[in-house]
Order: C-alpha cells, then sequence, then structure tokens
C-alpha cells in the first residue's frame, strides 16, 4: 500500500469567505484537486472537506477543515491520527499577513506568528516540527497591528490576477515536496513570484 500524504490548507468554511485573504490555503488546496482530478467530499467524521488523490504512485489526502481557522487542529490532529500520517509526510498551507503578496515560504517546521490556525494545530498536535507552506498576503495599507477586517476581505481584480500565478507555484512546489522532499521544494521555489504586468 503507498505511503500517505497529508495537504492541509486553512481557511474559513462559508461562501462569504470563500475568495477572502485569509482563504488563501482554500484557494491552493482548490488548485491542487483540479490539477489532479480529485473530487471533494463532507466527511463530518473528520469536520473536513478530503479529496483524494495519486501523483506519481503517492497516495495524497486533502483536507480544508470545516471548523473556522481558530479551530484547524481540531480536524487536523484527529485526521493524522486515524490514517498514521507521520510529520515528515504533512504540510499546511496557510496566509501569510507578514509576507507580501506574491511571496511564498515553505519550511519543515517553525513558530505561528500569531497564526490562529497555526496555533491550534501545534496546540492539538503538541510540537511545531510540521512542514508549512506560508501564501504571503501583506497587511495592506498603513501596516497596522489589527488586521482582522483586512485578512477577511476579498482580493482586489489585479491581485486577483496576480494571485493566480502564486497558487499556481505554490502547486508546483508541493508537487517537488512530495517528489523530491521539503529542502529541494524550498531551494527551488521559495521566493517572489513576479507580479502580474498590466
Amino acid at each position: 500500500m503507498p505511503e500517505l500524504y497529508l495537504i492541509a490548507g486553512l481557511g474559513n468554511p462559508g461562501r462569504q469567505y470563500a475568495l477572502t485573504r485569509h482563504n488563501a490555503g482554500f484557494l491552493a488546496l482548490d488548485r491542487l484537486a483540479a490539477r489532479w482530478r480529485a473530487d471533494w467530499s463532507q466527511e463530518r467524521k473528520f469536520k473536513a472537506q478530503l479529496a483524494r488523490a495519486g501523483h506519481q504512485g503517492r497516495q495524497v489526502l486533502l483536507c480544508k477543515p470545516e471548523t473556522f481557522m481558530n479551530a484547524s487542529g481540531e480536524a487536523i490532529g484527529p485526521l493524522l491520527d486515524y490514517y498514521q500520517v507521520p510529520l515528515e509526510r504533512f504540510v499546511v498551507i496557510v496566509d501569510d499577513a507578514d509576507l507580501p503578496l506574491g511571496e511564498i515560504r515553505l519550511r519543515p517546521q517553525g513558530g505561528t506568528a500569531g497564526h490562529h490556525g497555526l496555533e491550534s494545530i501545534l496546540q492539538h498536535l503538541g510540537t511545531q516540527d510540521f512542514g508549512r507552506l506560508r501564501l504571503g498576503i501583506g497587511r495592506g495599507p498603513g501596516a497596522a497591528r489589527e488586521i482582522t477586517d483586512y485578512v477577511l476581505s476579498r482580493f482586489g481584480a489585479a491581485e486577483a490576477e496576480w494571485l493566480e500565478k502564486v497558487l499556481l507555484r505554490a502547486c508546483d512546489q508541493i508537487e517537488c515536496w512530495l517528489n523530491d522532499g521539503i529542502f529541494k521544494a524550498m531551494s527551488l521555489f521559495n521566493g517572489t513570484v513576479a507580479e502580474v504586468q498590466q
């Protein structure tokens, strides 16, 4: 039986949040599912939407928690336990307001930088030794510390066009992680995706 990999993307469920900055993780997973022709199903047992896919002989489980961002660990923790997925075969994709829009950064471990979704996962797993792919969303005008309204706002038209390039690069990086490991994926893809020229 092929080894199972788990890729989780974080966001908030519901149509009103669908295209917001805080849902960048969901958006990346939607692109991966489309690329791999994987269909989403509601899995109430795990409080998540799941999609199963194969990639070059590897079995991959995609997860979008339905718990809302701040309780993401309630879905991901039990899922990792149930399928006995080791942490080196798990990565989570999240938005990051401390990175500018267009920058992506994969790391094998690290802190939460105040991201409530990552905090919830860390709390449930009891360790920060899991991969995370951060998608920069910036902080908006003024770069204020209180950014709730900003992260729950939608991408502008020009930003959305740029975001598509970012999401495609993130998908390429995830495939590299699956094929060649996290350090190769970091060296080849971490950095800034060129802005779309108007």
